[in-house]
């Protein structure tokens, strides 16, 4: 077991390269300040082309090393499912909701004001009632989890999102008819997993069946830093559009920084320590606390900008929520990683998707 929890050099300081990213992407959006217009003329229902090939190629690597056996499994475990459900759309709606509320209207209110406050509480409140679809694959690949577990939830969370992001927006923001981006949704699900579930299903298998399962292993080692290259580059054209709303408002951002990580790491502990009490295995119950504590911040960014403009404090306090999360659940893998002791080890070992 001690084995498998090391990561190798890359692996190991993966947090710094992310944040030196972030920086490099800060600094290209300065540098080349039409980089915004440029990513709007390449756009597919809202979606920069850019970001979703470094998206693909970030997935389609994990896909190839995912036993799909695994999937019919895991759409079989009602436990891990339902916990998951809840933690999405019973707990982390309301848990974001209040602490947004008691940074912004309590702690940080003589500093920033009663409307701008709300803003960003509306930003916050967009983050958290958008479970992530994409990056939590990685999150999954990384602390070893049952990629099976994580390739369904994906696909229940983008269905569930469809019929409740409108609902729970018009619950818990101060507005009401806010739209819900179909097409953004369905286009990201499209891209991020669909494409990338074909392609890798195929992979494996014309791999297995012709080369071996030694070609195939030869094959994935080398994978294996295409999908973390990939995530360094999504970072990378992620931010940089989003440079001059950042570095304009340094302090507003630290102050959405520090209820935004309260917040992941919340709702992080709530779905680990529950799948302790419930019995769930190591694999299920880290992807179901890194899915819970996970948000999709392209859907939010979008939303925010829509419904309140590009200069607004809830686009700023979405565009935060990209900038904390890769960090800080790249630590929380390395918690997962080293808690699996904690968990019941049934599957340790037989996972075919671990990196």
């Amino acid at each position: 077991m001690q084995e498998e929890q090391e990561l190798g050099f890359f692996e190991k300081y993966l947090t710094v390269w992310v944040g030196l990213c972030i920086v490099l992407g800060l600094a290209l959006g300065q540098i080349f300040p039409g980089l915004t217009d440029t990513f709007e003329a390449i756009e597919i229902a809202g979606y920069p082309v850019p970001v979703a090939v470094a998206l693909f190629l970030m997935i389609y690597p994990i896909m190839v090393q995912t036993d799909f056996r695994k999937i019919i499994q895991a759409g079989k475990s009602t436990k891990p499912i339902a916990t998951t459900l809840i933690l999405n759309w019973a707990v982390k709606p309301f848990t974001m909701a209040f602490i947004a509320w008691l940074f912004f209207r309590v702690i940080w209110s003589p500093f920033i004001g009663y409307e701008l406050g709300s803003e960003l509480i509306a930003g916050m409140i967009l983050l958290g009632i958008a479970p992530c679809t994409a990056m939590v694959l990685v999150w999954g690949y990384l602390s070893k989890g049952n990629m099976g577990h994580v390739v369904v939830m994906v696909a229940i969370n983008s269905l569930s999102m469809v019929f409740l992001y409108g609902p729970l927006a018009v619950l818990l923001l101060p507005i009401a008819d806010v739209p819900v981006p179909i097409a953004r949704i369905a286009f990201g699900v499209l891209t991020y997993v669909g494409l990338p579930l074909v392609a890798g299903y195929y992979t494996r298998k014309v791999l297995l069946e012709r080369k071996g399962e030694e070609e195939f292993e030869r094959f994935t080692e080398k994978l294996h830093y295409v999908s973390i290259a990939a995530l360094l580059f999504t970072i990378v054209v992620i931010v940089s559009p989003q440079s001059q709303l950042v570095l304009s408002n340094p302090l507003t951002v630290l102050m959405v920084l520090i209820p935004l990580t309260i917040q992941i790491a919340v709702i992080f502990a709530i779905g680990y320590f529950a799948s302790r009490k419930i019995g769930l295995t190591y694999e299920d119950a880290a992807p179901t606390s890194q899915i819970a504590a996970s948000n999709h911040f392209e859907v939010a960014i979008a939303m925010a900008i829509t419904l309140f403009g590009i200069d607004s404090g809830a686009t700023l306090a979405a565009v935060t929520g990209m900038l904390i999360e890769v960090p800080v659940m790249l630590i929380l893998v390395q918690i997962c990683l080293r808690t699996q002791h904690w968990f019941p080890a049934e599957r340790s070992g037989q996972l075919s998707s671990s990196p």
